[in-house]
């Protein structure tokens, strides 16, 4: 009876001793909970309040850029150098770039960089008003030209007046005298030629006796003219319009009043003044000719100096 009570009491022991251990490690259980939540919510406080600063400062620096451009925009606009504030602004962008990494977001270096910005605007006030100053002296001076400025506009617009009528005088004579100088292709005549070199006149011909057209005329004396190398055009026109040309044979392109026109048949000739009569050949260059009017123009150095026409048959 005695050893059975002994062992009873022996449980009865190791059961409060297991108790107290199970006590002791919930008390150390909670003690570490508790700890873990302070450290986490002391964490959370530091965040909270590492994340106003980066925005407040955030909002600093975006002020600054707004003030930094319209310093800018302003030293532009009154003719001053702007190159070490566009420099400034770049730095400024950077340094908000790298706001955006909160674990490196030390405040004190950016109150230095904020004050060291707002000092440089400060600086640009001061020159801002300088140059304001030194434009408005600028705008008095520039005042004075203009007025002096107007007195010459005055004079030279009632010079401008004389020689403008001077010109245009000139001008009108100068057309005069190119027009007395044109060329006049006088008693024109359109003969046919046969491939056996028979040749026809009077105006009407058989297509089949057509192989070459002679178109002849006299250079009509003109004193006004110079005496040099003319170029003369020759253009034959079918009953539709269409001049007749064939660029192996000479035929080719001259511009009159700033139009390209298409020739048959060119010659040059040394203009003499005296009456002169040239002679201008078209082969038709085995084409048959249609039937109908066909009608002659003569040109030379800008101007018609001839016309006629024939008639195939």
């Amino acid at each position: 009876m005695d050893y059975n009570q002994e062992q009873k009491q022996d449980r009865k022991t190791l059961l409060w001793a297991a108790l107290a251990v199970l006590l002791l490690l919930n008390l150390v259980l909670v003690y570490f909970i508790y700890h873990e939540k302070q450290e986490n919510n002391l964490k959370d406080d530091i965040i909270t309040a590492k994340t106003e600063e980066v925005l407040l400062t955030k909002t600093k620096l975006d002020s600054i850029s707004v003030e930094l451009d319209n310093k800018i925009a302003e030293i532009q606009k009154l003719g001053g150098s702007v190159d070490s504030l566009v420099a400034l602004k770049a730095q400024l962008e950077k340094d908000k770039q790298e706001l955006k990494n909160v674990n490196n977001f030390a405040t004190a270096n950016y109150n230095k960089k904020i004050k060291s910005y707002e000092s440089i605007l400060n600086q640009k006030d001061s020159e801002i008003a300088q140059l304001k100053q030194e434009l408005g002296i600028a705008t008095s001076k520039n005042e004075e030209l203009s007025q002096q400025v107007s007195g010459l506009e005055s004079e030279r617009n009632q010079l401008n007046d004389s020689v403008s009528n001077y010109t245009a005088l000139n001008r009108e004579l100068a057309e005069k005298v190119n027009i007395a100088s044109a060329l006049r292709a006088e008693n024109l005549t359109i003969n046919a030629v046969s491939s056996k070199g028979k040749e026809r006149d009077g105006g009407k011909y058989k297509a089949k006796r057509i192989d070459k057209l002679r178109v002849n005329f006299k250079l009509g004396e003109n004193a006004v003219a110079k005496q040099n190398q003319k170029d003369i055009y020759l253009r034959i026109l079918d009953p539709s319009g269409a001049v007749l040309s064939d660029m192996a044979t000479g035929s080719g392109s001259f511009i009159h009043d700033g139009k390209e026109l298409i020739y048959s048949s060119k010659q040059s000739v040394q203009f003499t003044n005296t009456g002169q009569s040239v002679d201008i050949f078209y082969g038709r260059g085995g084409i048959a000719m249609k039937e109908g009017t066909y009608a002659i123009e003569v040109y030379s150095e800008g101007f018609k100096i001839g016309k006629g026409d024939f008639t195939v048959k």
